[in-house]
């Protein structure tokens, strides 16, 4: 079998690798990619509905307040590289930014492969050598990591960088695959699940009815059994055959705590409150006071949504609207202003954008992203138990701790050959 010998191996060419294999080379170290798939960043390509959500343009702390587990653990990584930092890198390798509603960060082209073709250039002037190869196992010797074992040969160093992403979107080559190398060196792996992940609901008949429909402004409200607020946001929704998805969505499913139960309130037109609402339900009733009350609401709400708001209020669709009572408006009014659905349970883990869980993080350490369990081995981006709701803190954790680990194995190099 083949044996190829260098200083720094990163497993993983998503995000949080290819920053830790140019930042490793670009300090002097010889570094080997290793990537199984056959291109680099794959599941980049479809961040942001394929525009890649670059980062948030906010301070280290504001990252922080959007992790809901885990975020002391990304202190260090992120004041040393913050997004301020993150956004000078890309401009610097010629990929122009631009900030958004939400002070979400994306490329001026729309593209992810902007962002892409950026990180590849970046390898290449650090000389970073891309080998496509399948890694299989670590291999370690006296319990340090020296080196892996791939379907090409073996590939042996003395640092390695684990980036192997979770096991969301696993045709993107997320394959969880990472987990089981960690535990063989005695990392304990928190339970993977899915983290801004759609929802499915009780009502999912209703949902189907009104498949692909999106609702672009609307406040949304996640409350538990108890009636407590557990999450709130304004945005986009969408329908599904199996209940609901969309940034509001996917930012709720990561309040979640499976032992809880919740319900959905979609306020329909958030703009207005309920005596302006009634007013201007009372404007289309008395413009259209003649047709049947199914016909009447196609100013207020989008076609496909009209037989499901309907049926809930429990009047018949052929009632003509001068005849619709002030007891029946009221009904029309809630059920517009608090379309609730009841959450049944979550989407499959491959169905979710970003994994939570992963390797524990109290067994890493949270300046280096180096291994507590094996010396030599080195952790970052979606493989460890931290997770972010939307916005682009999730690739910006990948950008600081990959940032972090290929600083942080390239010092040791250097300490080795000194």
């Amino acid at each position: 079998m083949n044996e190829w010998k260098t200083d720094v191996l990163v497993v993983g060419a998503g995000a949080a690798g290819m920053m830790a294999a140019g930042t490793a080379a670009e300090l002097g170290a010889r570094v080997v990619l290793l990537e199984h798939n056959d291109r680099l960043g794959k599941k980049l390509y479809i961040t942001g509905k394929g525009r890649c959500n670059v980062t948030n343009c906010c301070t280290p702390q504001e990252v922080l307040q959007n992790v809901p587990r885990n975020s002391r653990f990304l202190y260090s990584a992120m004041e040393a590289f913050p997004p301020e930092e993150v956004m000078a890198f890309f401009e610097g390798l010629g990929c122009r930014l631009k900030v958004e509603r939400g002070n979400r960060v994306f490329p001026e082209s729309d593209k992810a492969a902007s962002v892409i073709d950026a990180l590849r250039a970046y390898l290449k002037r650090t000389g970073v050598r891309v080998v496509t190869a399948h890694v299989q196992s670590l291999q370690t010797a006296d319990g340090a990591v020296t080196g892996v074992i791939t379907d090409q040969g073996t590939f042996a160093a003395g640092r390695v960088i684990l980036c192997t992403g979770g096991c969301s979107y696993p045709l993107t080559g997320s394959t969880g695959d990472g987990y089981d190398m960690a535990a063989s060196v005695g990392h304990t792996i928190v339970e993977p699940r899915g983290s801004l992940v759609p929802l499915e609901v009780a009502e999912a008949d209703e949902c189907r009815a009104m498949m692909g429909l999106s609702l672009r402004n609307v406040a949304v409200r996640m409350k538990n059994q108890k009636g407590k607020v557990a999450f709130e946001d304004f945005g986009e929704l969408l329908f599904t055959h199996f209940g609901v998805s969309g940034p509001t969505i996917l930012s709720a499913s990561a309040h979640r705590k499976e032992k809880d139960s919740y319900t959905i309130e979609i306020d329909l037109k958030p703009a207005l409150d309920e005596k302006k609402l009634d007013e201007r339900i009372l404007r289309d009733f008395e413009k259209y006071q003649n047709r049947d009350f199914e016909n009447a609401l196609g100013d207020l709400l989008p076609s496909s949504m009209i037989p499901v708001v309907v049926a809930r209020t429990g009047i018949h669709p052929a009632e003509k609207v001068h005849s619709v009572t002030k007891q029946q408006r009221r009904t029309l009014l809630e059920t517009m202003k608090r379309f609730t659905l009841t959450v049944t349970g979550a989407r499959p883990v491959k169905e979710a954008i970003v994994t939570a869980g992963g390797v524990k993080v109290s067994e890493v350490d949270p300046k280096t992203m180096a291994s507590k369990k094996c010396p030599g081995l080195y952790l970052a981006g979606e493989l460890l138990d931290v997770d972010a709701y939307t916005g682009g803190f999730n690739l910006q954790i990948a950008w600081a701790t990959g940032r972090a680990a290929g600083r942080a194995a390239a010092g040791a190099v250097k300490e080795d050959t000194k």
